[in-house]
């Protein structure tokens, strides 16, 4: 029996193509064990939201599995920390139902615990604000992260309360049926009034913190496809807005440097130095100021969109710029050009 697991974001899909000798057996218990911490319970409500394909179509918890048959679930992957600890942070809600919860980050929030980051995130935060709610046993009394921002990117993100809700959102991430769109600020005066972006995303070769380019043909990395358009020139930066197609790390930042335009101020992906404008002092004060207002990349998750799980429609939400994003844009705007 062949095996795989394709990772999608904060979810997988797990491939199993069954072996010739296999006898009839509901695919629930076939899956059971399989799938490592997961339950029956979880596997039905799976089959029930259309999460199990069986040779592309979807089957329900009884389908007995054939030899050959090529089986896909969507499953959530478990974010490992040694302990998810409550924390009074201040988080802007935007939305919030008995399903989901709708959040406006702020640049220099880490979103979820990791090496390095036990305490102090989002997820922290809400834990904390889940303490206050109704119990939800389902997800152990803790939110459900679908996606995920970088910890200087601002902007919006949703979290779900159940089980259910979870696997429901992630579908329609897997299946790219959200609407994303990012503001960013990126050097130099970008030729095309707008583009898009197609190629291949994995780890750099000497650097794993940071993620490189590849053909998108080849057999290395992961498809990633950004379009962008331009909202507003402002001389030595552009401000554009991107549409992602899929929501690979770092996809716009390294996206954008791809084709000669790094995000302003992003310290892994070269946009931290002056690239574009003046060679004078008062010119170099200016950048620096305007890098001072942020914390890193200028990148802000402005809109989003999908269908809500119980609503059964479309929900869209938007989000500020925050006032340093606004601030570096008044700038470039004010500066006199020499």
């Amino acid at each position: 029996m062949e095996e795989e697991f394709i990772d999608k974001e904060l979810f997988e899909v797990f491939k199993v193509i069954v072996d010739s000798g296999q006898k009839p057996l509901r695919i629930d218990k076939f899956l059971l064990d399989r799938l490592e911490d997961t339950s029956r319970n979880k596997i039905q409500e799976a089959a029930k939201l259309g999460n199990i394909l069986v040779n592309d179509k979807s089957v329900k918890a009884n389908y007995k599995v054939k030899p050959a048959d090529t089986i896909q679930i969507v499953v959530r992957e478990e974010p490992k920390v040694l302990e998810l600890i409550p924390q009074n942070i201040p988080i802007e809600v935007l939305y919030e139902d008995d399903e989901l919860i709708i959040v406006n980050k702020d640049a220099g929030l880490v979103v979820h615990p990791g090496h390095g980051n036990y305490k102090g995130t989002l997820i922290n935060g809400l834990i904390y604000h889940f303490g206050k709610l109704p119990k939800s046993p389902e997800l152990n009394h803790r939110p459900g992260l679908v996606h995920r921002i970088d910890k200087n990117t601002s902007g919006l993100l949703v979290i779900a309360k159940t089980e259910t809700t979870m696997a429901h959102l992630a579908k329609q991430f897997f299946n790219r049926t959200v609407d994303r769109k990012y503001l960013a600020l990126v050097w130099g005066d970008v030729k095309e009034d707008e583009g898009t972006i197609k190629t291949n995303l994995a780890r750099n070769l000497k650097n794993r913190k940071i993620m490189d380019t590849y053909d998108f043909e080849g057999d290395i990395g992961k498809h990633a496809i950004t379009n962008y358009k331009v909202i507003k020139r402002l001389n030595y930066v552009t401000l554009i807005e991107c549409k992602l197609e899929t929501g690979r790390t770092h996809q716009i930042r390294i996206h954008m440097k791809s084709i000669g335009h790094p995000l302003f101020n992003d310290p892994e992906y070269g946009g931290e130095k002056i690239l574009k404008g003046q060679n004078s002092s008062n010119y170099r004060k200016f950048i620096q100021n305007c890098f001072d207002e942020i914390p890193g990349q200028a990148l802000h998750a402005k809109s989003l969109g999908f269908e809500h799980p119980t609503r059964k429609k479309t929900v869209n939400f938007e989000a500020e710029l925050p006032e340093g994003f606004k601030k570096i844009l008044n700038k470039f705007e004010k500066l006199e050009l020499k």
